[in-house]
């Protein structure tokens, strides 16, 4: 085992270039080699057992080594292992998934566009909203609305929608004309004295305002997270997605719901939108939409935005736009067995049955010397580390303590993602109780752990 070990980590090391990583940081550390994986845990190269804190990349909603989407792809691949549906072609799995989540999904949504991530499902929407536009005579109406520290993927116009430095710096984005609104978190963004609800009413105020400036004849659509996950879980504050879905209405300004984590039973609810209370125009899936075993993204869209789009293509003959593996069968095979899995397991059910225990266990840790805010809804949450817990003072070298805590995480066989120092946790769909219990045993060692290390490295 250490042999094999050794042998791919160095081949690793010398041949795969990582997404997010610090590359020559790499070349010194070398992998984790997780080998497989078993419901919500997963195990190393070397034998080391991790619960999966985070589900992949907040994806495996089913977890791992799920037998029945296995045998569906297996089965599909046997029967038409790829097809494309580019000018009128089509195959079963793509047409029932189709048809699947215009069932599930909330309001007037009523056709799918398959991608394979959500990054290229968010491009597709910037390239859609601006077809659109053209086709209704409104060529100066472009512009997309979304948020300080959002995430929507990192092509070139999903990464200029993302709303975080790291994926800019130096990439020359965003190269699209966007506009990004004060990230609406209340802890860390609220101004003193403020409360909730008059730091609501100020970022609501800033919406209208940025319309008002920008002219609303200019802006095309409104795109965000309803629960911001990846810049470091942070829930909305009370009334702000129906104020933002209002304004948007009254400015002829489609909203866009990027579901991609918190879709398909996440916070409790069947779609995020659902727990905060609007109805989008278009909606971004991915992710759980598969449990991740096969790249699979969807945006939905309602008739609204469907009619002048359908009408341009048959005036200039095409709706340019496609890939080739939009509505690949053996994904959307699996996307359709995954949702079978999931309105049997009731994995919303079950987040909102264990939310109360998930949050609970997070809050806990609240009176630790280093966690400034534990936060979070449904079975998505994130512990927010500080220097100064009184004043909310990041560390001076962001993201150092994080890293450490991800370090000793690990060696408590605890995966969780260290965004900065913020300690994220979105276990599979799948957790029960018990499984709760033992992450939060891990992460409160990984934490009584973090204090003496980071002072011993100088770090506090």
């Amino acid at each position: 085992m250490d042999t094999l070990s050794n042998s791919l980590a160095a081949a690793d090391m010398a041949h795969t270039l990582h997404p997010n990583t610090n590359l020559r940081a790499h070349e010194a550390q070398g992998p984790m080699v997780i080998q497989r994986g078993e419901g919500i845990r997963v195990f190393d190269d070397k034998g080391k057992e991790y619960i999966e804190g985070l589900a992949g990349l907040w994806s495996v909603g089913a977890g791992f080594s799920q037998k029945r989407l296995a045998d569906v792809a297996y089965a599909q691949m046997l029967k038409l292992p790829y097809y494309h549906t580019f000018t009128h072609k089509s195959n079963e799995p793509s047409i029932r998934l189709a048809e699947k989540l215009a069932e599930i999904t909330p309001g007037p949504l009523t056709r799918a566009f398959f991608t394979s991530s959500g990054s290229e499902a968010n491009d597709t929407i910037v390239k859609m909203v601006w077809y659109r536009s053209n086709a209704m005579g409104r060529p100066e109406k472009k512009k997309f609305l979304a948020r300080t520290k959002a995430y929507h993927g990192i092509t070139i116009a999903s990464g200029s929608l993302t709303g975080l430095p790291v994926n800019h710096r130096d990439f020359d984005l965003p190269a699209i004309p966007v506009r990004h609104l004060t990230c609406p978190h209340y802890w860390r963004f609220g101004q003193e004295g403020e409360s909730e609800a008059v730091f609501t009413e100020r970022l609501l105020a800033e919406l209208e305002a940025v319309i008002a400036e920008e002219g609303a004849d200019t802006i095309a659509a409104f795109i965000g997270e309803p629960l911001m996950a990846a810049g470091g879980v942070m829930p909305p504050p009370a009334g702000y997605w129906e104020g933002v879905e209002r304004i948007c209405r009254a400015n002829d300004i489609l909203l866009v719901a990027d579901e991609v984590i918190c879709g398909f039973g996440r916070l409790g609810t069947p779609f995020g939108c659902q727990k905060y209370g609007f109805t989008p125009d278009i909606m971004t899936l991915s992710k759980q939409i598969t449990s991740s075993y096969m790249p699979l993204a969807a945006v939905m869209i309602s008739d609204h935005v469907y009619a002048p789009i359908a009408d341009n293509s048959a005036k200039v003959g095409v709706f340019g736009h496609g890939f080739t593996a939009s509505g690949h069968p053996v994904s959307t095979a699996v996307g359709l067995e995954n949702l079978a899995i999931m309105e049997e397991q009731d994995w919303a059910g079950n987040a909102a049955r264990l939310e109360a225990q998930f949050q609970g266990g997070l809050r806990s840790f609240a009176d630790h010397p280093l966690v400034g805010e534990a936060r979070g809804d449904g079975l998505i949450g994130a512990l927010e580390l500080v220097a100064d817990k009184a004043t909310k003072r990041p560390f001076e070298t962001v993201g150092a303590v994080g890293r450490m805590a991800a370090v000793i995480g690990h060696d408590e066989g605890l995966i969780f993602r260290a965004i900065g120092d913020q300690l994220a946790l979105c276990p599979p769909m799948i957790v029960t109780a018990d499984d709760i219990d033992e992450i939060m045993a891990r992460m409160g060692r990984t934490l009584a752990r973090l204090t003496d290390a980071a002072h011993k490295e100088g770090l506090l």
